[in-house]
């Protein structure tokens, strides 16, 4: 199966703030994204993404894309719209277990990664005939490239995915290859 991962335009929200889950708008339109992208992606293409907006409205400008809520970002809880220079020593309990951690109302990497990987298994379980598209955010990309591409979990956050840029993984029976990164 061809996989393209793409990662969300710039979302329109002032540096430093976390955003995680929720909906914000977009800093490039998605349609300009869309147009620089396609000549990437195959001719046809079964297309799935979030229902962020943020991801959704790119998803929308490339075709008929099928939502599924286990592709949104981390839920970050209490910390959503908050700038992280205000969060203080909770940042410090974040990167002594950026895996672990849970923001108060909200889901660890781990959580995020099973629900992903969740959609993932269901994918790969339905041997789609065509290649397929995601349209999501770095931590639900990070989780599926990193799992198939077999490395630790602890490894994943090493995985940059760029906005509005799309990754080609080709997963095959006896493996994965990384065809290109964020092109």
């Amino acid at each position: 199966m061809e996989l393209h991962l793409i990662r969300h335009p710039r979302p329109d929200v002032p540096a430093g703030v976390c955003y995680g889950q929720r909906d914000v708008g977009l800093a490039e339109p998605a349609a300009t994204v869309a147009a620089r992208l396609r000549p990437l992606l195959p001719p046809q293409f079964e297309l799935h993404a979030s229902p962020l907006a943020r991801a959704r409205l790119l998803a929308e400008a490339l075709g008929e894309p099928r939502l599924d809520a286990r592709l949104k970002e981390i839920h970050f809880g209490e910390w959503e719209g908050q700038l992280f220079a205000e969060l203080g020593g909770a940042l410090d309990e974040w990167a002594t277990d950026p895996l672990g951690f849970r923001a108060p109302g909200g889901e660890s990497a781990r959580e995020m990664s099973i629900r992903v990987l969740h959609w993932l298994d269901a994918l790969l379980a339905s041997a789609p005939p065509r290649p397929v598209v995601v349209v999501a955010h770095g931590g639900p990309l990070r989780a599926i490239a990193g799992h198939l591409l077999g490395l630790p979990a602890e490894r994943w956050l090493g995985l940059d995915f760029e906005c509005g840029h799309v990754t080609r993984l080709d997963v095959e029976n006896w493996g994965v290859v990384l065809k290109w990164f964020n092109r």
